[in-house]
């Protein structure tokens, strides 16, 4: 397989995959709506004989305009591209997103940077899809500009489940109430971090569940709780995927600390520290509780660790189609 292009502000021209097809969006999830985008982009490349990229912006410009404010993200920059990568572009396109490209005007940004820089042959929008200085720039602004530059424009519709459209915001409300199955329904495949294991307190050798550790990010809204995981240990050929139970708290039996993600992975003695590791939200089972004993605790992580097989062996071999990015 050809390898993943990633074309950034740095890039020289030289090495710029002129007269490409560009999906362009945030792609926070790259779920369903995402994907019909990447889709459309695609197949017009393979109707003109031109590789398709995806065209984003780092960091997300939410966090630009309102740095103070959480922001949960789906996928950070790196999750993002290897989404990406697992979709059969031939690269993607990341953009800065600054003071200068907040003031960069939609016209600008057509005839500056898609045709004079990138020279795009080709452009796939969702309909709500919006940019250039005051979100002036729109599918119908590239739509109207299409036929004087000689590119063809693609905009798509919204994507629905059950009545109600796909979007980054209704997975990480489904995220937030532990709705995995759903927000899985919506992404294409389930949701998934990946962490560094780190040293915990250790106190589940003790009972007879030893973790994985990691930290997420402190704005993650992800309901506290038990889940079902499938875990991603290494990558390309060599990966490997565990089933397991995982806690995601703040451990309001021992400290109600810092949250958490500690992992149980099935029929595993490995040591993980130092590794990074993917982990893959398949069920929720149940919210995190306090106990007023260890024996009530391992007597409930029993229960937690069959219902979690059960949940895993319904859905077998799900994780996220992940590609290379180098």
């Amino acid at each position: 397989m050809p390898a993943f292009s990633i074309i950034r502000d740095s890039t020289p021209p030289s090495d710029i995959l002129k007269g490409a097809v560009v999906a362009m969006g945030n792609f926070d999830g790259v779920h369903l709506g995402h994907r019909a985008v990447i889709g459309a982009a695609i197949e017009m490349g393979k109707t003109h004989g031109r590789p398709a990229l995806a065209l984003t912006f780092e960091p997300h410009p939410r966090r630009f305009f309102s740095p103070n404010t959480p922001q949960f993200r789906l996928t950070d920059e790196t999750a993002k591209l290897r989404l990406l990568a697992g979709m059969g572009l031939a690269g993607a396109v990341v953009m800065t997103f600054d003071k200068g490209r907040a003031q960069t005007t939609a016209q600008d940004f057509i005839h500056r940077d898609l045709i004079g820089r990138l020279g795009v042959s080709g452009i796939a929008v969702g309909y709500d899809f919006h940019f250039g200085k005051g979100r002036v720039g729109s599918p119908s602004l590239l739509a109207n500009e299409a036929p004087k530059l000689g590119i063809e424009v693609d905009v798509q519709a919204h994507v629905d489940i059950d009545e109600r459209p796909v979007s980054s915001t209704a997975i990480r409300e489904a995220l937030a109430e532990g709705q995995v199955t759903e927000a899985t329904a919506m992404l294409g495949g389930p949701w998934f971090v990946t962490s560094e294991v780190i040293h915990g307190e250790k106190r589940g050798r003790d009972l007879g569940y030893p973790t994985a550790n990691m930290r997420l990010d402190r704005d993650c809204g992800l309901r506290h709780g038990i889940y079902a995981v499938r875990v991603g240990r290494g990558r390309g050929t060599e990966r490997v995927l565990i089933d397991g139970v995982a806690n995601f708290g703040r451990r309001p039996t021992f400290d109600n600390g810092a949250p958490l993600l500690e992992t149980f992975l099935f029929d595993f003695k490995d040591s993980l520290y130092g590794e990074v590791l993917d982990v893959a939200f398949i069920g929720f089972i149940r919210e995190e509780a306090k106990f007023t004993s260890i024996e009530a605790l391992i007597r409930q992580m029993d229960d937690d660790s069959a219902q979690a097989r059960a949940l895993l062996a319904a859905n077998p071999g799900l994780f996220p189609r992940l590609g290379e990015i180098g």
